[in-house]
């Protein structure tokens, strides 16, 4: 199957991926609704988001390029100096850009 992704065909897209993340998102919910929240289940809430991040950029950091790398270990550096991930993630831009433009 294959949608143009040109006029209607973008239109129908996007709404299908607004269904697809409010589905999982409200999904989400009404199955945590049954859980009952104690300190186990939040223990592994917390340590899912870290998993979550390690899936996402182990490969970037073992098929990327040196501005990838360099980003990746730019951001991690200044996360431990500073504890806020949002100068740490605009750090690892721009040392990626730097990288790259040089």
């Amino acid at each position: 199957m294959s949608i143009d992704s040109a006029g209607l065909g973008a239109l129908i897209l996007v709404v299908a991926m607004f269904a697809v993340t409010l589905a999982t998102r409200w999904g989400g919910v009404f199955v945590m609704s049954f859980v009952p929240i104690n300190e186990r289940v939040k223990r592994f809430i917390g340590g899912m988001s870290g998993s979550v991040l390690v899936a996402l950029l182990a490969p970037m950091a073992v098929a990327g390029d040196g501005g990838a790398r360099l980003a990746l270990l730019t951001t991690a550096v200044v996360v431990l100096v500073l504890k806020k991930p949002l100068p740490a993630i605009a750090a690892g831009i721009l040392a990626a850009a730097v990288y790259r433009w040089l």
